[in-house]
């Protein structure tokens, strides 16, 4: 009798870790806000998850709806809240239709692989949303991976 076959994702617990790991050290170096930062694969399944010392108890539910959306949507969260601007209704509905798990702002990156591909996505929360964004974008790219939005915000220190 053959034992239990390993599953696979397709984001590994040490990039989740780096990324994550990576996005407050950058923090710390900006001297930003106390971070939570959500790490998913592109099932949506939590891989990684770090809250610095001081966030918000909602940080965690914020940061969660940040990558939950992206994931949804196959867009960041900075594209959704652009394309929600025409239209209030539809943001309405994925807020529902996602049991509340959607947050439209700022800080929801999707991490591309070599082809393009999603492979997950990184949800931060802590400080304005420009610079949560511009810490998941700049830690995906130095773990090796390409991100959507490739490039934060030019505005994000404010």
């Amino acid at each position: 009798m053959a034992g239990p076959r390993a599953l696979t994702s397709s984001l590994t617990l040490a990039v989740a870790a780096t990324i994550a790991d990576t996005a407050l050290a950058l923090a710390r170096a900006e001297k930003l806000h106390p971070l939570v930062v959500a790490v998913f694969d592109s099932a949506g399944s939590l891989v990684a998850y770090k809250r610095e010392d001081g966030a918000g108890l909602l940080r965690f539910d914020i940061a969660t709806g940040k990558a939950w959306g992206a994931l949804g949507m196959g867009l960041s969260s900075r594209a959704i809240r652009d394309r929600m601007k025409e239209n209030p209704g539809f943001q309405s509905a994925l807020a529902a239709a996602s049991g509340g798990r959607f947050v439209p702002v700022p800080g929801g990156v999707l991490i591309l692989d070599g082809s393009g591909a999603a492979i997950g996505a990184v949800g931060i929360s802590g400080d304005t949303s420009e610079k949560d964004e511009y810490c998941a974008i700049a830690a995906i790219h130095r773990a090796g991976f390409t991100s959507d939005p490739p490039q934060p915000d030019p505005n994000w220190r404010g």
